[in-house]
């Protein structure tokens, strides 16, 4: 008899497809209130993804992005991540860690650092000129073990001879093709100039062997140009640097540098007379640049008391200084 009354199937129909007909109704007021998507049970979502996910309105595919000018490209700071602009504001008060570790140093601490890397620099010609003298190792280790009785009498003196002769020319020829020059420079650079040094040492084997062998035979002696001319050419890398006028010049130095300068050119010959005076030269210039370094950081120092004592805030150490000439 209840269709006197009107269709209950339709209702109990319409509450079945109601997935919210079982909430509490503060809760489903919430629902209503906080739900970017009205929701009607009249008419229900065929998905849960109708019900999450908001339908765009307009399918028009999003304008493309307006291209950046170069006069707003030139205004972007060179550590920025984006060339077109997004953050300049932001990367223009960037500073690296480093940069902050610098500024944050006493003056003392950026001596130490200079002398530190000057040192460390030194230190470094020693394992590349090792490194590029491991044929030479190898043989030594080969003739203490498996070497004949003469060799083991006589310490491997030949092999250990021609060990000591590629350490020494191999670390020559890296001051000289400027290893020494800077204590930051990117490790390509130092790999670039360390194989290089290796090839100029063995052309100057291969260039004595000749010489040699001219004169067994009784040839004319052969002629090689420079070594460590400015063009000189090489098969595994370009000379890193321009090594024109880098001769030490006896008359530039000092009397007492005269005298051992002497000392180290004696009984050399033509090539490694040259690659000497270039070693020579390069240790000089690294010199300077220490020294340049210290000079500014003492300079600094100077200004730095002159003002404190012109204030009237002049302390115990800039008066120690000023008596007894402390820098």
């Amino acid at each position: 008899m209840g269709w006197f009354w009107g269709s209950s199937d339709n209702d109990d129909e319409k509450k079945s497809q109601d997935p919210l007909r079982n909430l509490d109704p503060s809760l489903r007021d919430f629902l209503a209130k906080e739900s970017p998507i009205k929701y009607s049970p009249s008419t229900p979502a065929t998905n849960h993804e109708s019900i999450t996910a908001p339908k765009s309105a307009d399918t028009t595919p999003p304008a493309p992005p307006k291209p950046i000018s170069d006069a707003d490209t030139s205004n972007v700071p060179a550590q920025s991540l984006y060339k077109d602009g997004r953050y300049a504001h932001l990367w223009k008060t960037y500073q690296s860690q480093s940069d902050v570790e610098s500024e944050s140093k006493s003056d003392q601490e950026k001596i130490n650092d200079v002398l530190d890397g000057y040192k460390h620099r030194k230190a470094e010609i020693g394992r590349a000129a090792l490194e590029n003298c491991a044929l030479e190792q190898w043989q030594v280790n080969e003739c203490f073990r498996t070497g004949g009785w003469t060799s083991r009498l006589t310490l491997c003196r030949a092999e250990n001879r021609e060990l000591e002769r590629c350490y020494m020319m191999q670390g020559k020829f890296l001051k000289a093709l400027g290893y020494l020059s800077t204590f930051d420079r990117p490790p390509e650079v130092d790999e670039q100039i360390q194989m290089h040094a290796d090839t100029l040492y063995h052309r100057m084997l291969d260039q004595e062997k000749a010489i040699e062998a001219a004169k067994a035979e009784g040839k004319p002696i052969p002629s090689f140009p420079p070594l460590l001319s400015s063009r000189s050419k090489s098969t595994t890398s370009p000379a890193p640097h321009n090594l024109e006028d880098n001769r030490v010049k006896a008359a530039d130095l000092p009397a007492s540098v005269q005298k051992g300068l002497k000392k180290r050119l004696e009984g050399l010959n033509d090539e490694e007379r040259e690659v000497e005076e270039r070693a020579i030269k390069a240790e000089i210039q690294a010199g300077e640049q220490v020294a340049a370094s210290l000079s500014t950081i003492y300079e600094k120092q100077a200004e730095e008391r002159r003002l404190r004592k012109e204030q009237g805030k002049e302390t115990i150490g800039d008066k120690l200084s000023s008596v007894f000439g402390f820098r």
